[in-house]
């Protein structure tokens, strides 16, 4: 069960029960109870809920009526989705993990295959190019630099991976580093091939954020040779408020077979090439 799915579920409970407990709905939603703390967590801070000791009750106030009338009206798929429709709703790595898992598989499993041996290769963070690093660490005789923590650990298993791991400041959301400590490690480097991900994807403009430490991945694209975009087609649409980096800057595109013709089209004509998997 995905995230959205698994929250729909947590509004549906509440709305039947008045009240939920964590370890129910981590039984119930076979997951962990961490998992469902940060859910109702996320919730509460978009006012569907009210958090207390082990587990959550409705607000007994306008914006809960609001809510039951909505999901009574709409059902639950569509409050969640005008819950989450903010430019702030940035979710953590760990629940990003966890949306779109099949296709993020698959476009990692075709970014690994444009990897050579002998290639120099840059990571960008994200739950996409995660993936992409749980691929590439099956392979050997590679060089991966990254700002990427949780990848880098998943790189560190492989001993014939040359792996460099750029510091700086750590931004516990994305499990990543940034700032000028980290941009400085990009200075004089060279690479291949860069792997980026994003929040959002507008066909014409580029890719965007809602992270704030997004300026890095403009230096990483100044260091490589081909910039390669690792987006599933749920991204196409959802526009954060900082671009990335323009169509312009991008050479490459993976994404699933859910993208629209109309966006595969408007991006070939900006000179990028989609491979959809």
């Amino acid at each position: 069960m995905h995230l959205v799915e698994r929250r729909n579920k947590i509004l549906h409970l509440l709305h039947q029960t008045g009240s939920v407990q964590v370890a129910d709905l981590a039984e119930a939603l076979v997951t962990s109870e961490v998992t469902i703390r940060n859910d109702l967590k996320y919730l509460e801070q978009k006012g569907a809920l009210v958090r207390f000791h082990g587990g959550a009750t409705l607000p007994e106030n306008s914006l809960s009526s609001q809510l039951v009338q909505s999901i009574n009206g709409s059902g639950y798929a569509s409050t969640l989705a005008a819950i989450e429709d903010t430019p702030q709703a940035e979710l953590l790595l760990d629940e990003r993990v966890d949306i779109a898992r099949d296709p993020k598989r698959r476009i990692a499993l075709r970014a690994a295959a444009l990897v050579k041996p002998g290639d120099s290769i840059i990571l960008d963070s994200g739950s996409t190019t995660l993936n992409v690093a749980e691929q590439l660490a099956k392979l050997g005789g590679v060089t991966v630099l990254t700002n990427n923590l949780p990848a880098a650990l998943a790189l560190s298993s492989n001993q014939e991976i040359t792996l460099v791991l750029c510091g700086g400041t750590f931004r516990h959301k994305t499990r990543s580093f940034h700032g000028t400590y980290t941009e400085s490690a990009l200075q004089g480097v060279t690479a291949n091939l860069l792997f980026i991900g994003a929040d959002g994807i507008d066909s014409n403009h580029g890719i965007s954020t809602f992270n704030e430490g997004y300026a890095i991945s403009s230096v990483m694209a100044d260091a490589a040779q081909k910039v390669v975009t690792v987006v599933d087609s749920s991204k196409f649409g959802r526009c954060g408020f900082n671009l990335v980096l323009s169509i312009s800057r991008i050479d490459m595109l993976i994404t699933d077979n859910g993208i629209k013709d109309v966006d595969k089209e408007n991006l070939e004509q900006h000179g990028v090439e989609v491979i959809i998997v």
